[in-house]
């Protein structure tokens, strides 16, 4: 049911391959290297790396963390107009 409402919404599903992975794991290494707490998962990074890779922009009301670590990736804020 899920694959097909997404197909029909026209919402396309890529899984992450290694690349990505590796991208997050690097990301996710610069960030406690940096002294970032564990209150972010891997999953964080997981999500950015893949929006980095496979998408033009990323949906999110995490701005700060998303540009810190992704640069290159375009975020739109929900809340800002």
């Amino acid at each position: 049911d899920l694959v097909n409402g997404l197909d029909r919404l026209g919402v396309g599903f890529s899984a992450t391959d290694r690349a990505t992975s590796l991208e997050a794991g690097g990301s996710w290494s610069h960030y406690l290297s940096a002294g970032g707490s564990r209150t972010r998962l891997i999953a964080d990074f997981l999500v950015g790396a893949h929006a980095a890779r496979l998408a033009d922009r990323l949906l999110t009301r995490d701005r700060g963390f998303y540009r810190t670590y992704f640069s290159a990736l375009e975020i739109v804020d929900p809340g800002v107009s």
